[in-house]
């Protein structure tokens, strides 16, 4: 079963220190690399300062369970132009104030087929 959680205008931005930051809707998270882990996406409970934007776009977060070709996770995805969705696996979900990090995996699994903008 895939399930639609969550979709609306995300943006990728750097913060003058230099953190990506991707925000999905008005909920921002930070977009780290730790070492011998991998990246991870870190809930973020205050503003930054913005250095640049990297992009804008539209997300979408769905639930996947027993689907044979899909991976029982949830499952975002960005919208990366010309009817291109990149998708990403959440290990843990979504970070949340209480769970605070999660990993966040690329996939070439892409639920959404068309569409975008």
């Amino acid at each position: 079963m895939i399930r639609l959680l969550k979709q609306g205008k995300s943006r990728l931005v750097v913060s003058r220190d230099g953190v990506k930051i991707i925000y999905l809707g008005p909920q921002g998270y930070l977009w780290t690399m730790a070492k011998g882990i991998g990246e991870i996406l870190s809930f973020s409970k205050h503003p930054h300062k913005l250095s640049h934007v990297l992009s804008y776009g539209n997300y979408k977060l769905y639930s996947v369970k027993d689907e044979p070709k899909l991976v029982d996770l949830q499952h975002l995805e960005l919208y990366v132009g010309k009817d291109k969705w990149q998708g990403y696996l959440l290990l843990t979900g979504l970070p949340t104030d209480k769970k605070i990090r999660s990993r966040i995996v690329p996939t070439s699994e892409v639920i959404t087929k068309k569409g975008g903008e």
